[in-house]
Order: structure tokens, then sequence, then C-alpha cells
């Protein structure tokens, strides 16, 4: 019997050694990717990258063409509650800023075209949307949560980057620290 409890108590011991260092190569795989990362994280100061992508009408937009004006940069997606929440609010204020030179420039993650129209429709949105179908954009901003809004003064810098949903009066807000002056 008590060879049976040995054999048992060493085999528990494997087991639970066996998980231990699966879960240590895990973390210290983790660390190393994220320490060795290439793309450089786009922060509040830094000049905002720029891209071209084609809007839902055929449109191209590059965000150095809004150079001297402001950028409300939102990266969104369909599935996304906040981003329901929110496109309202973009929409109402982005009828009301687009004249004070502040533009609405909504970054769909990789989605269909048939998916977009579709949002874009239901919520009656009129502001630019584009679609990063090959997530360069998405990567070159370093976009983790969405929704992720980069807020572009027309110095072409980032001002302020929002990773959370945001109110019509906190939209407001950020669309007048943004405004040419």
């Amino acid at each position: 019997m008590s060879q049976d409890r040995e054999k048992k108590r060493k085999k528990r011991m494997f087991v639970r050694t066996a998980i231990l260092v699966v879960l240590a190569a895990a973390i210290i795989y983790t660390i190393v990717v994220n320490v060795t990362a290439t793309g450089e994280i786009v922060e509040e100061g830094d000049m905002a990258p720029d891209f071209m992508l084609t809007d839902m009408d055929g449109n191209v937009h590059k965000l150095s063409d809004y150079r001297g004006e402001g950028v409300f940069l939102n990266f969104w997606g369909t599935w996304c509650g906040p981003c329901k929440r929110e496109m309202p609010h973009m929409e109402d204020m982005y009828k009301e800023f687009e004249e004070k030179g502040v533009h609405v420039l909504a970054v769909n993650i990789a989605e269909s075209d048939l998916k977009v129209k579709s949002f874009a429709n239901t919520y009656g949105l009129t502001f630019p949307i584009v679609i990063d179908k090959t997530n360069s954009v998405r990567d070159a901003y370093n976009i983790r949560p969405l929704p992720t809004t980069f807020l572009v003064g027309p110095d072409g810098k980032v001002k302020k980057i929002i990773k959370q949903e945001m109110t019509g009066d906190q939209i407001r807000e950020y669309m007048e620290s943004i405004m040419p002056s």
C-alpha cells in the first residue's frame, strides 16, 4: 500500500512540475515578445503616423492631407458595444465641428464592406469611414482596445489618446481642443 501512495505522490509531483514549467515558459515568452516588439508606440506629442485608406464612397483619405485642421481619428468595430454607443455622439459633433476645421475619420478594423455599410446606415453616419483591411494602420498606431481615439492637432501631432468610450460632452470638449485657431 505504501508503494502505491509513493507512486501517486511522485506522479502528482511530476504533473505539478510540468504545469509550472509550461506556465513559466508562457510568461517568459510574453515578456520577450513585448520587450522585443519592433513597432514603436505612438504617444501624445508624437507626429501621427501618416496613412492612406479609402472610404465607403471610394474617396481616398490621407491623414497628412488634413494638416492645418484637427482630426478626430477613431478606431472601431461593428461588434464593439462602446463604439455603438459613442457613434451617434460623434455624428452630432461631426455636423457641428466640420465647418470649424475639425474632421472625424473613423477607421474600422478589417471588417467587410457589407458589415460596415450596414452599421453606418443603421446609425445614420455621414462622416468618412475607412476600413483598415490589412490592419497596417491599426498596427502603426498600436491599437489594442476598441474604441481608441487619437486627437490629431492642426500641426499633425497627437494631442491626446482616449482608450475608452466617450460621452457627447467629452467628444465636444475633445473636438474643441483640436480646433484650428
